[in-house]
């Protein structure tokens, strides 16, 4: 089980020379996600040698530019690629016919097929599932309908205790596959042997929440309890906590209130406003509520092993 996150993009409104809008590679239990497209996301995958080829999924948060207007460059450089393999993009209502229309308007041709997931609830949700992986909604509150993900590792079936199994020479190999889920052992003389004597214990499901862009929303925390890492937006600090009422965006304190709120192992904001010059003061501030808070920026890499 392992995790590796590369940040592409974490500032918010338009690009500039050093600032780009979100975007993020996801690695997971060996899963190859792609979180949000803002514009020039595809350059920076170029940049930090992400690979093209192993994504299958996008998920996008809403559809401010910021967000997706980087969507349509790639689906069509994945077409130049000559990419056969389905492609599944999860999105807001209405991301359908805004990618499409673009497409077929500048005649982007793909022989892969575009399987889109649109989304309506305005509660959490199982959106993606199989052996390894499952991904959930975070409802988000901002301007527009807005979502974040829950990317959670399946836990695997228990190890066993040879050690201990050992001791038991009732205990045959075909007993092996129930001490695996988690069965106890009833032995010929009545005796029960717990589980828990013969199995390792197991690790804990890595987990990953993505939560941008949006208001303070203290209701996320239930879904978003001890997550292994955290990304929440934080694009104002406490001396605009006004303008982020406004806007529907969040200061560093405010994300660090839900990340202390949750128990998560760290904290990572960005999509910073860019009035602010020097974002090492949206790490002081958070730090301040959950020790351990970063910042993010483009090119870095964050890991669980």
């Amino acid at each position: 089980m392992s995790l590796k996150l590369i940040i592409l993009g974490c500032h918010s409104a338009t690009p500039r020379e050093n600032a780009h809008p979100t975007s993020q590679y996801l690695e997971i239990n060996n899963h190859y996600f792609l979180i949000d497209c803002g514009e020039g996301t595809q350059r920076q995958m170029r940049k930090y040698k992400v690979g093209f080829t192993k994504i299958n999924h996008i998920f996008i948060s809403h559809l401010h530019g910021d967000h997706f207007y980087g969507l349509v460059g790639l689906l069509s450089t994945f077409g130049i690629l000559n990419r056969e393999r389905d492609l599944h993009v999860f999105g807001p209502k209405g991301i359908k016919e805004a990618t499409l229309v673009m497409m077929r308007t500048s005649q982007s041709h793909a022989k892969y097929k575009i399987i889109f997931h649109e989304l309506l609830s305005k509660k959490s949700e199982l959106i993606f599932e199989d052996e390894k992986i499952s991904v959930k909604t975070i409802p988000l509150k901002h301007r527009i309908y807005t979502n974040g993900y829950l990317f959670t590792e399946k836990q695997k079936p228990l190890k066993l205790h040879f050690d201990n199994i050992n001791n038991y020479e009732e205990i045959d190999k075909a007993d092996y596959l129930n001490i695996k889920a988690g069965k106890d052992i009833h032995l010929p003389t009545g005796e029960i042997i717990p589980n828990s004597e013969l199995t390792l214990k197991a690790k804990k499901p890595i987990s990953y929440a993505f939560c941008s862009d949006t208001a303070y929303k203290p209701d996320i925390v239930p879904i978003i309890k001890n997550a292994d890492l955290l990304y929440h937006e934080a694009t104002f600090l406490s001396d605009r906590e006004d303008l982020a009422n406004k806007t529907k965006h969040s200061t560093a304190k405010q994300a660090a209130k839900i990340a202390k709120e949750a128990n998560v192992g760290k904290l990572l904001i960005g999509h910073y406003s860019g009035r602010y010059k020097d974002i090492s003061e949206f790490k002081k501030e958070a730090k301040e509520v959950f020790l351990n808070s970063e910042v993010t920026e483009a090119g870095e890499v964050f890991s669980i092993d």
